[in-house]
């Protein structure tokens, strides 16, 4: 698809005034040029070229309001005196992906006061010698090249901006959080003990019966022997006597 076309299209009805971001990526620019973006664009602040093809930015409208410009994966090598002209307020610039080999074809992005971001990715000119303290020394306003700012720390999603905690709350709520452990784990304690009580109880229940049970039975073979010892006694009284037998022999 042509730019011009994909621009009617990221239109949806809306006039030019309306649109703040403009996302063209992956279009077709007609012999490398920017088509179909004009000065009506007014509120614009986001523009999206990435590999379309450009060879030249010579074509770009006056934005005064354009903040974040994606240029990477085209075919330029110099001209950037226009964007300096047109794009005053442009605090983001990324070129990665072009044909960039000399330090000097970047000298035109000093008159950038604002630019804080400057992508250079897979360009010759970042195989030269001295790469990064060149260009920081050519463009002092720059807080980061290729991600990372003079001292080589990583930028941030919000350029290093804090992400507004306070440290002193964090530890807050993490102590909060372990004195709540803590009385949980008191509580399951004596949940413990309370049910070791209660099976202490029915362990002695048990016992005691046991224990009944067997004193039972020996009340019943106490008994049982008492049966025993009198029986001998009724067999005694069933025995005759030897001698009354022979006192009725003699009869």
């Amino acid at each position: 698809m042509d730019m011009k076309k994909r621009v009617s299209l990221e239109l949806r009805h809306r006039s030019p005034t309306e649109v703040q971001e403009l996302v063209l990526d992956n279009c077709r620019s007609s012999e490398g040029k920017i088509e179909g973006i004009t000065e009506e664009f007014s509120n614009l602040e986001l523009l999206s070229l990435i590999n379309v093809g450009l060879t030249s930015v010579s074509d770009i409208p006056k934005l005064d309001k354009l903040k974040k410009l994606e240029l990477s994966d085209n075919r330029i090598s110099g001209g950037l005196e226009v964007l300096a002209e047109r794009l005053v307020n442009l605090t983001h610039l990324n070129l990665s992906g072009n044909k960039f080999k000399d330090i000097s074809t970047l000298e035109p992005l000093k008159k950038l006061p604002q630019l804080k971001s400057l992508d250079l990715f897979n360009c010759e000119v970042t195989n030269l010698a001295d790469y990064r303290e060149s260009i920081f020394k050519l463009l002092p306003q720059l807080t980061y090249l290729d991600g990372y700012d003079i001292d080589d720390c990583e930028a941030s999603d919000s350029d290093g901006e804090g992400d507004g905690v306070d440290e002193d709350e964090e530890e807050g709520e993490s102590e909060d959080f372990e004195e709540e452990e803590e009385e949980d784990e008191e509580d399951v304690v004596a949940e413990d003990d309370d049910d070791d009580d209660d099976s202490g109880d029915d362990e002695d229940g048990e016992v005691n019966g046991d224990v009944d049970s067997e004193d039972d039975d020996e009340d019943e073979e106490d008994e049982e022997d008492d049966d025993e010892d009198s029986s001998p006694a009724k067999g005694e009284k069933r025995k005759r006597d030897p001698e009354d037998e022979d006192d009725e022999d003699d009869d």
